[in-house]
């Protein structure tokens, strides 16, 4: 009998058994891992020794270098640069333009923006993911003027991403910020800051995109909105390496901006590799969406990203959305096409590339809805 409780010790000690049970209002998780079964049903979903089944993606999906160094070459572009020698200041232009081209991502840093309004976003954001009653699952913008998603509301072939998510619409602000979480108490006043902010730094982005394409200054002013801002928690995961925070995708945008404090997990596609993007916490990342490349006519690109998860890292983002608005044709700026570089995109009203490439995934009518 000792010989056989022995070879069942090491058995269980390499099997593990996930059991997940739902009720309305609590989860009960069991999970046989060395020997040992754990019961908690006040644990929240990622609260786990192991991963669930039905958030372990297929081999061809899963991330393969969670160990690889930070690629250094994603450019950390200065916006507050030394005046130049005849005495006006040097707007980075040259290094966006670059960087544009050869990653479609770039960070930026002395930009402006207060600590506090990104501070207070992000300890506004980490408030309403920590709340324990979240009533709001599923919630289109017609009832709430919000979504907020956990992790088993979205699923790729019946898989679902290791996180949580709240999208909502930002325009126009004084429209939007009524429809907005009203709890946390400060939650609309904070974000509505953090988007005035975010307004400010995207238009003063565009403006030397404008200069390095060459087209008329202010070509952007009256068809570029903060339009949507999608907030992320990713929390720790008993093995990234089964598990995505988001897939593979390309954005829908003239422009994106996140934010992601120290957090690392971000990983952009060059040249048929994933690279991971450093984390620096002053900096705002800022990638080219696929409107902008084809505004340009493929001058800047829009790339693949994703963002893997952290074994014990909390990783909480917020990523705004400069969208051009939902009537506006976009094609490539006259300016940028000749015989020599014909135009390369067909003309397309935005909302229609929008609905025809479901932008937004499951919820794009809904978002689309909400932005007219």
């Amino acid at each position: 009998m000792d010989v056989v409780f022995r070879i069942l010790q090491v058995v269980a000690s390499v099997l593990i058994l996930e059991v997940t049970t739902w009720h309305p209002t609590r989860k009960l998780s069991i999970c046989l891992a060395k020997g040992k079964m754990k019961e908690d049903k006040d644990a929240r979903w990622f609260e786990l020794e192991c991963v669930p089944k039905e958030y372990i993606f297929p081999m061809e999906y899963r991330p393969q270098n969670l160990d690889s160094p930070v690629c250094d070459s994603i450019p950390v572009i200065d916006l507050a640069k030394s005046k130049a020698a005849n005495g006006h200041n040097s707007q980075p232009v040259e290094e966006i333009l670059k960087a544009s081209q050869e990653f479609g991502f770039f960070q930026v840093i002395n930009h402006g923006m207060a600590e506090k309004t990104v501070t207070d976003a992000i300890n506004v954001l980490k408030e309403f993911f920590d709340m324990q009653a979240k009533n709001t699952t599923g919630t289109v913008p017609h009832t709430k003027g919000y979504i907020y998603t956990n992790s088993t509301d979205f699923a790729k072939d019946g898989v679902h991403l290791w996180r949580e998510n709240l999208k909502h619409a930002c325009h126009p602000l004084e429209e939007c910020v009524r429809l907005w979480p009203d709890t946390p108490t400060r939650y609309q006043e904070v974000i509505a800051a953090y988007i005035i902010e975010i307004q400010k730094l995207s238009s003063r982005i565009l403006e030397m995109i404008c200069e390095g394409l060459g087209l008329k200054q202010g070509y952007f002013k009256d068809t570029s909105e903060v339009q949507l801002l999608s907030s992320n928690l990713y929390p720790p995961c008993p093995d990234p390496s089964l598990t995505l925070g988001i897939l593979a995708h390309y954005d829908p945008s003239l422009l994106t901006i996140l934010y992601q404090g120290g957090s690392t997990g971000l990983q952009v596609m060059k040249d048929g590799q994933w690279v991971n993007v450093g984390a620096n916490p002053n900096a705002f990342v800022v990638n080219i969406g696929n409107q902008l490349e084809i505004i340009s006519n493929r001058k800047l690109k829009s790339v693949k990203h994703r963002v893997v998860n952290n074994t014990h890292e909390t990783r909480r983002s917020i990523a705004t959305f400069v969208n051009p608005s939902p009537d506006c044709i976009i094609e490539p700026a006259k300016h940028l096409v000749n015989e020599l570089e014909p135009s390369l995109y067909p003309a397309s009203q935005y909302k229609d590339y929008v609905l025809r490439n479901k932008a937004f995934g499951d919820y794009t009518a809904a978002i689309q809805n909400a932005l007219r």
